[in-house]
């Protein structure tokens, strides 16, 4: 698959659905409610951090138990978690960050990777390479709607997915961007309410977010 069919793909992940909710796994007994929950809530794309030890094994539960989700593998640092999420199943791969190495794997993979860049520097290595969609983290911390709207300037077909202090309250600002393909965080799915198995208040505040992302496409063609 080439780049520019990565590319394609990622944007019909996000076509009917501009959230990315970011997903730490401290026990396995949550994840299939916590999936169903988010599924209630109308979003169906997820991101499962490997930032616990049982990110690999979640996203093979879900791409057995609910292979109606479109599971995607986050806070992958190195080739080894590259190969091992794609072996998991992963149907796109996230990074926090840009290295040569994970950028050249994502050229040759099967799947798309969405690098994690937070300077038009590090944008630029990817761009080189024929990437077009990004992450951006810290997105709030790295300037916020204000670089994004900088980085629409030089780099018109880019397109963005902010994660880093993204929130309820300012989930619209981003959403409302041209740019932006997509906005991801934690805030969904906050982790006292997962362990708390608190599955309906998830729902919830997924409901809402999908709302309010509704409210801020306002015709928006991105990149």
């Amino acid at each position: 698959m080439s780049l520019p069919e990565k590319t394609r793909l990622l944007d019909s992940l996000f076509a009917d659905c501009r959230l990315l909710p970011l997903l730490n796994i401290e026990r396995m007994a949550d994840v299939l409610p916590l999936a169903d929950a988010l599924s209630a809530g109308g979003i169906n794309t997820l991101e499962i951090t490997l930032r616990t030890p049982l990110g690999i094994d979640a996203i093979a539960l879900l791409r057995a138990e609910r292979p109606s989700l479109t599971v995607g593998a986050g806070t992958v640092l190195d080739a080894s978690q590259f190969a091992a999420v794609q072996a998991a199943g992963a149907a796109f791969v996230v990074t926090p960050g840009v290295t040569q190495e994970l950028l050249e794997l994502g050229c040759d993979a099967q799947i798309p990777l969405l690098p994690g860049i937070a300077t038009a520097s590090e944008l630029m290595q990817g761009y080189r390479l024929g990437y077009r969609r990004f992450k951006v983290f810290p997105a709030e911390i790295a300037g916020g709607v204000g670089l994004l709207k900088a980085f629409a300037g030089p780099f018109r077909d880019a397109a963005f997915c902010p994660t880093g202090g993204v929130t309820a309250d300012n989930l619209r600002a981003y959403l409302t961007l041209p740019n932006v393909m997509a906005a991801g965080g934690s805030w969904i799915a906050p982790p006292q309410l997962i362990a708390a198995g608190h599955w309906q208040e998830i729902t919830a505040l997924a409901q809402a977010a999908v709302s309010a992302g509704q409210a801020g496409e306002r015709n928006v063609n991105r990149p």
